[in-house]
C-alpha cells in the first residue's frame, strides 16, 4: 500500500511568507515611527531652550546659571549665584554629564535658576539635567566643539537622529557650522579636528550640540 506524503502546498508556504512579510513590514515601520518620534522631541528640547534661555535674558539680564542675583532672587529653596561673567560654565570642562556629579556649579545651576524663573519644568530644588527621549541628557557649556558663547548639548543620540538634527538646523555634518556633533563626549570643549559623516552603525552614540 502507498503511503500518502503529506506536507505544506506552495499555496500554504506563500500563504505563511506573505504573513511574515506583513509581520516583518509592521516592526520596520514601527521602529522608524518611534525613531521619527524620538528625532522630533530631541529638536522640540533644543527649541524650548531657546525660549526659555532667551525668555530668562529677557527678564533678568543675565544667563541662567551665571546669573549672579540668583540668591537674593529665590530663597526658597535656595538658589546659588553665578560670578556674571557673561558664560555658563568654564574652559576645561572636558566631558557632558549629568549634573549630580558634573561640575563647574554653573552648568547645573543653570537648570535650577530655569525651573525656579518656571521656564522649565521639575523639582526647582534639582541641580539634575533634564533628560532626552533618547536616555540622554540636555547640558550646557560655553564654547562646546569650538562654537561662540552658550551652547546646549543634547547626549546619547544615534547616528540616525544625529545626523536627522543636524541637517534640520544646519548642514548635517559634524565638523562644520552652528549645529555640531561629536561621538567623544570627553571632549566637547575643543573644536572638531575633521568631519567623518555620522556612522549610524547602532552602536556609536553621538553628542549634538546648538549654540544659542
Amino acid at each position: 500500500m502507498n503511503k500518502r506524503q503529506s506536507g505544506f502546498t506552495l499555496v500554504e508556504i506563500a500563504i505563511v511568507l506573505v504573513i511574515i512579510g506583513l509581520l516583518l513590514g509592521g516592526v520596520l515601520k514601527g521602529q522608524e515611527l518611534i525613531t521619527q518620534a524620538k528625532i522630533k522631541n530631541v529638536a522640540n528640547d533644543l527649541n524650548g531652550m531657546a525660549a526659555a534661555i532667551y525668555g530668562y535674558q529677557d527678564r533678568y539680564k543675565r544667563f541662567p546659571g551665571d546669573d549672579n542675583g540668583a540668591a537674593a532672587r529665590w530663597t526658597s529653596p535656595a538658589a546659588a549665584n553665578g560670578n556674571g561673567d557673561g558664560r555658563v560654565g568654564a574652559a576645561g570642562v572636558k566631558t557632558i554629564l549629568n549634573c549630580a556629579a558634573e561640575a563647574p556649579p554653573e552648568n547645573c545651576q543653570f537648570w535650577q535658576h530655569l525651573r525656579l524663573a518656571g521656564f522649565i519644568g521639575g523639582d526647582a530644588a534639582s541641580l539634575l539635567s533634564p533628560q532626552n527621549a533618547t536616555g540622554g541628557v540636555l547640558q550646557v557649556q560655553d564654547g562646546a566643539l569650538g562654537l561662540s558663547g552658550l551652547v546646549v548639548c543634547s547626549t546619547n543620540l544615534s547616528g540616525k537622529i544625529a545626523n536627522a538634527i543636524d541637517a534640520q538646523f544646519d548642514d548635517g555634518k559634524p565638523g562644520t557650522g552652528q549645529v555640531r556633533g561629536t561621538d567623544k563626549p570627553d571632549a566637547i570643549d575643543t573644536a572638531l579636528g575633521t568631519d567623518v559623516g555620522y556612522k549610524d552603525d547602532g552602536s556609536t552614540v553621538y553628542v549634538v550640540c546648538k549654540p544659542f
